[in-house]
């Protein structure tokens, strides 16, 4: 954005206006010892071009991400933005504004995120979707306590292989609405174990969450985890990769009752791990428990289309103790991302992009399949990420990969230590070249060797 320095006439109508002599009067009640006396360490005033070429030269020493071959993934992934996004997001109707507390006349955001809601819901084959969540591990928390109101029971049966931050998530918010959650183990194929599932289902049990794919990268039996759920009269929550719905069965088609997942791969940037995006979507009758904001489209009475806020059912808008959610924003901007990258890539070009990712997670998991320095612990299907064991310690691979440009992947042992220390995480989206897959299966080889 644009930036105007403010002048010395302009400071002083401004302390004038507020009825200060100085900016130090702003600054009076403050304690001893929080303000700086002697002044800052900085070096001689410099030009607006030797500021720029040392902030250059300071921010060369970085090494993001955007400028290495990265298999990283867990939830957070390296895709393509097309620049239409950024261009639309740094409009100023959009970019500087805030929750439309007076709905009505916010007409253009309010049909943004109407757009939105519509591509959410087409998306994951669902009747409604919200004006979305803080990001994918809130929405799912948000998920269970909704699932918890709507069977009015307090215990929730969730997979062993679920995002570890969003189970931790999950666990912080069960704890103050004394919800119970149970855990299910998987098979050695990496995939839910449906028998201990159907064991563990009880007539306390309002909800079950699958993972799909799950943190494994494993696609899992959704359709029939759904009827077994469904048949012991639970809810179904389906907690999804967006990217993965344009290939695989969307959560409608199986029953799912409530689908959350984490929107980062639409169209948002890694930026250090946020801000991110939840979305949630379910279907049409559970939608006034649902949390947080739902944007309608309707017609004035002189025939114009229009969007209204239709139900917001937060604390601040109703009476607390009949509020569902605390959720106190929508992630706006986000949400924007979303609706804008789905639009410019069309369902034929958001389907190439599941497709190249998913293709080429299968040539490097096939590249690896002979490496005398690799094994692959999972044989269930996958879409874009699997597990691989390397040869030695994954966080000392992930060390030695990084210095040569390559951040291979989450080292599992912390969250999963049945695993072992040798268990890594990787993901391949459709950024990926066949030349960044060579050189991991190299590393693989080269690693793994000098450790003979």
């Amino acid at each position: 954005m644009s930036y105007i320095q403010n002048t010395d006439e302009d400071r002083s109508d401004m302390l004038r206006s507020i009825g200060a002599s100085s900016i130090g009067e702003l600054f009076e009640t403050l304690e001893d010892g929080i303000l700086v006396e002697d002044g800052l360490d900085l070096p001689p005033p410099l030009s607006e071009a030797e500021v720029a070429s040392l902030f250059r030269r300071i921010a060369s020493k970085n090494h993001p991400a955007s400028c290495m071959a990265s298999f990283l993934g867990g939830g957070i992934y390296d895709r393509y933005i097309p620049a239409v996004v950024r261009y639309v997001l740094s409009r100023g109707e959009f970019y500087t504004s805030y929750t439309p507390y007076q709905a009505e006349v916010s007409q253009g955001t309010l049909q943004a995120i109407y757009e939105y809601q519509t591509m959410i819901s087409r998306l994951t084959g669902m009747e409604a979707a919200n004006a979305s969540l803080y990001d994918g591990a809130t929405a799912l928390a948000e998920s269970v306590i909704m699932s918890c109101a709507i069977k009015r029971k307090s215990k929730v049966l969730v997979p062993r292989a679920l995002h570890p931050g969003a189970r931790a998530v999950l666990e912080s918010y069960s704890k103050g609405k004394s919800i119970d959650i149970g855990e299910v183990p998987f098979l050695e194929d990496g995939s839910l174990d449906t028998g201990m599932l159907e064991r563990s289902i009880d007539g306390d049990t309002s909800a079950v969450v699958i993972s799909q794919p799950n943190y494994f990268g494993i696609i899992e039996k959704a359709p029939e985890i759904s009827d077994l759920v469904h048949s012991k009269g639970a809810l179904l929550v389906s907690y999804v990769d967006p990217v993965s719905l344009a290939v695989l069965a969307p959560p409608g088609e199986y029953d799912a009752d409530i689908v959350v997942g984490e929107g980062q791969s639409l169209g948002n940037p890694q930026n250090f791990g946020g801000p991110l995006l939840g979305f949630m979507a379910t279907k049409k009758s559970y939608i006034r428990k649902c949390p947080g904001r739902l944007i309608s489209g309707a017609v004035d009475k002189d025939g114009s289309r229009g969007y209204v806020m239709t139900l917001q059912t937060r604390e601040q808008h109703i009476r607390r103790e009949k509020a569902t959610s605390n959720i106190c924003t929508n992630e706006g901007l986000c949400a924007l991302s979303a609706a804008v990258y789905l639009s410019a890539l069309g369902e034929k070009g958001f389907r190439e992009v599941a497709v190249q990712s998913m293709s080429k997670a299968h040539a490097l998991h096939s590249m690896l399949s002979d490496s005398t320095y690799c094994d692959l612990p999972f044989s269930g299907e996958f879409f874009q990420e699997f597990v691989i064991r390397v040869s030695v310690p994954a966080a000392d691979f992930c060390t030695r990969a990084r210095e040569a440009g390559v951040l291979a992947g989450i080292p599992l042992e912390r969250d999963f230590p049945e695993l072992g220390n040798r268990s890594l995480l990787v993901a391949v989206t459709e950024k990926r070249t066949k030349d960044e897959l060579q050189l991991y299966r190299s590393l693989i080889e080269e690693i793994g060797g000098s450790d003979e």
